[in-house]
């Protein structure tokens, strides 16, 4: 037989049985040196300090701050059930405290018109609504939810806060046009309470914006009428029922001829701020001087 000669070049090969016997065997010398000895704690620990450690720490950070987060998130949503609550609880408050403050308005109007109706309990009244009015700011002509189906009639008087508003100049079967004492077209024959002095009030829109309405031809011959004198309805007039309050003087002028004088009152009623009235159903009787 002859022997086996290697040619140059051929690589060198390991049989594979060989190779996984030697890779056992050194596995095994492995195990038992590990085990056996400490010759890898240290390499290992180094490598864990510097691996594993750290690694572990950055794990726990990012598990406490998730935490936190939820947490708070917990809260938010907390509070923002809390304050939808609370802004249900101050709608509603809110709604309430309007609805008292309308019931003590209307309350306090009713009031001012019980004392009214007292005041004037000679004349027969009915009470009415304002449903409409003319536009600006003053209720120089407005629409009242009561006519003539109620009762109500051309030139009845009408009251409100304390005087006189003014009269009736239309109707319907169920609404009624007021025009009121401080409209431009308006005149009214007045006297002064203390004295009984005789005067014409006029209505006056653009003075109406100081608060205040005109006066004429007031006889005041022994100059006994002042400021803050009460303006009421007089006797002799056609349209309105003696003795109701229209207001006070304002303002007193001596005119050009020395005999009158003229001025301002400011009315008894707040024209800019109404809502009910009182109508005095009973009409003023005028003699009809031709029979």
């Amino acid at each position: 037989m002859s022997p086996v000669v290697k040619r140059r070049g051929e690589r060198f090969t390991l049989p594979g049985k060989y190779l996984l016997f030697i890779l056992t065997v050194l596995c095994i010398c492995l195990m038992l040196l590990t085990f056996g000895t400490n010759v890898f704690d240290k390499p290992l620990n180094t490598a864990l300090g510097y691996v594993v450690i750290p690694f572990q720490q950055g794990i726990a950070r990012a598990g406490e701050w998730l935490s936190r987060r939820s947490d708070e998130l917990g809260q938010i949503r907390v509070l923002l059930d809390e304050n939808a609550r609370l802004k249900e609880e101050v709608a509603a408050l809110t709604e309430e405290n309007t609805l008292l403050q309308q019931d003590k308005y209307e309350l306090n109007h009713l009031q001012e018109l019980m004392e009214l109706d007292q005041q004037y309990g000679d004349y027969k009244k009915i009470g009415a609504r304002i449903i409409s009015r003319d536009s600006g700011n003053w209720y120089t002509s407005f629409l009242i939810d009561k006519g003539s189906d109620d009762g109500l009639a051309e030139d009845m008087n009408v009251i409100a806060g304390g005087g006189l508003v003014g009269r009736i100049t239309a109707t319907g079967p169920n609404w009624a046009r007021v025009t009121a004492i401080i409209s431009d077209n308006s005149n009214v024959s007045a006297m002064t309470l203390a004295s009984g002095d005789n005067l014409i009030v006029s209505g006056d829109l653009q003075m109406m914006s100081e608060g205040v309405i005109t006066f004429t031809k007031l006889v005041d011959s022994k100059n006994v009428v002042v400021e803050g004198d009460k303006i009421v309805t007089s006797d002799i007039s056609d349209k309105y029922l003696p003795n109701i309050l229209i207001g006070y003087i304002h303002t007193i002028n001596k005119d050009n001829n020395n005999l009158t004088k003229s001025g301002y009152i400011t009315p008894a009623v707040d024209f800019e701020h109404l809502s009910e009235v009182l109508v005095i159903t009973d009409l003023k009787q005028v003699v009809d001087e031709t029979e």
